[in-house]
C-alpha cells in the first residue's frame, strides 16, 4: 500500500499543477519510485478499484476522487511549512495593522492573495474573550460615550443621553466603579456583574448608571451581522470543481451559512480540512473547505479559513491557513 500511496501522491501532485489528467509515464519520469510505468499502472488500476482516482475520459490519464484527496490529506505526516518569502510577506503585511479591523481586513486579503481561493475570517467571539478597559467619555454635560475594549482589541461604542446632566467628576466615578466590577472579567459574566452594580447602587448618579449600564449590557451582546469577512470571490471562477457557481455566490454571501461552514469553535486548533460532499451546505458541494481556529490569551476566540477548489492545492493552502492564524494569534497576544 506504501507504493500505491506514493502513486495516488504523484497523480495528487501532478494534475494539481497540470490540470491534466496524469499518466503513468508522466509519474516514472518525474517521480522517483523506483519501478517501471507498468508496474505504476497496476497500482493505479488498485487505486481505481479502491475509488481514489479515476478516469474523466477514454485516455489513460486518471484524476484523483474526493476520496483520493480525503486519503492523500490523511496521510500527510505534517503541513509543509511556507517559503521564507511568504512568511515575510505574511508578517509585513498584516504587521502594519493599527486594530483589530485592520488585521481582520488583511488577513481576508493576504489569505486569498496567498491560496487563490475564498477567505473567510471570524471576528473574535465576545463570549470567549476578556473585558480589557471601560471608557466613558463626556461628549456635553448631558451626552457620555460609552466604549468597551475587549481583550482581543475589538471596540464596541453606545452613545447615552443623560437628561438630568452629568459631571466630568461623576463620569469619573462611574468609570472607576465599573472597571473595578468588569475589567478582565469573561464577557459572559458581564451581564450579571451589571445587574449586581445596578441592584446595589442607590445615589444621585442612579439614572446615568442605569443608561450607561444599559449601553453596556448592548455593547457585550454579540452581533452576527458583523462577525465575518470575506475576500477572494472573483477566485471562484477559477474552480474547475465547481460546476454551477450560483448557488456557491449566493452562499458565500450568507454569513449565517459563513459561520456554519467555520464550524464550531472548540479547544483544538487543528487544522480541519473537508472536502467535496464532506461540506453538507447548499452551494459547496464541488468545494474543498480548510480551517483552523485562532487563540487569544491562549483560548481559540474565532476561526478562519479557505473555501476552494477540490483541485487545490491542499499542502500549500493548509500551510497558509495555518501561518496565517498563528500570526493573528500572536498580533493578539501582543495586544494585550
Amino acid at each position: 500500500m506504501d507504493r500505491r500511496l506514493s502513486v495516488l501522491r504523484a497523480i495528487v501532485e501532478e494534475f494539481v499543477r497540470s490540470g491534466e489528467p496524469v499518466g503513468s509515464r508522466v509519474i516514472a519520469q518525474k517521480h522517483s519510485l523506483g519501478v517501471s510505468p507498468a508496474t505504476i499502472r497496476n497500482d493505479m488500476a488498485s487505486l481505481e478499484d479502491e475509488g481514489l482516482i479515476t478516469a474523466p475520459h477514454t485516455s489513460a490519464g486518471r484524476i484523483p476522487t474526493d476520496l483520493g484527496y480525503r486519503t492523500f490529506v490523511d496521510k500527510l505526516s505534517s503541513v509543509k511549512p511556507l517559503s521564507i518569502a511568504e512568511r515575510n510577506a505574511i508578517e509585513q503585511f498584516l504587521g502594519a495593522a493599527v486594530d483589530l479591523d485592520d488585521i481582520m481586513s488583511r488577513t481576508t486579503k493576504i489569505l486569498s492573495t496567498l491560496t487563490h481561493q475564498v477567505a473567510i475570517v471570524q471576528y473574535p467571539t465576545l463570549q470567549r474573550t476578556t473585558l480589557r478597559h471601560i471608557d466613558l467619555v463626556g461628549l456635553t454635560n448631558s451626552r457620555i460615550m460609552v466604549i468597551v475594549i475587549s481583550s482581543t482589541g475589538r471596540v464596541e461604542q453606545q452613545l447615552v443621553e443623560v437628561k438630568s446632566g452629568i459631571t466630568d467628576s461623576q463620569i469619573d466615578d462611574l468609570k472607576q466603579l465599573l472597571n473595578h466590577a468588569c475589567a478582565n472579567k469573561n464577557f459572559s459574566d458581564i451581564p450579571e456583574i451589571l445587574s449586581a452594580i445596578l441592584l446595589d447602587q442607590h445615589n444621585a448618579n442612579q439614572e446615568a448608571l442605569g443608561l450607561v449600564i444599559q449601553a453596556l449590557s448592548s455593547a457585550v451582546v454579540e452581533r452576527g451581522d458583523e462577525r465575518v469577512l470575506i475576500a477572494g470571490t472573483s477566485n471562484v471562477t477559477k474552480f474547475e470543481s465547481v460546476k454551477n457557481l450560483a448557488p456557491l455566490l449566493e452562499a458565500l454571501e450568507e454569513n449565517v451559512v459563513l459561520l456554519k461552514l467555520l464550524g464550531e469553535i472548540t479547544g483544538v486548533e487543528a487544522l480541519e480540512v473537508k472536502i467535496g460532499k464532506e461540506n453538507s451546505l447548499a452551494g459547496l458541494l464541488g468545494t474543498s473547505v480548510v480551517t483552523s481556529s485562532y487563540k487569544a490569551s491562549d483560548v481559540p476566540v474565532a476561526k478562519l479559513g479557505i473555501v476552494g477548489s477540490t483541485h487545490m492545492d491542499y499542502e500549500v493552502n493548509m500551510a497558509a491557513v495555518s501561518a496565517v492564524a498563528n500570526y493573528i494569534s500572536r498580533f493578539l497576544q501582543e495586544a494585550q
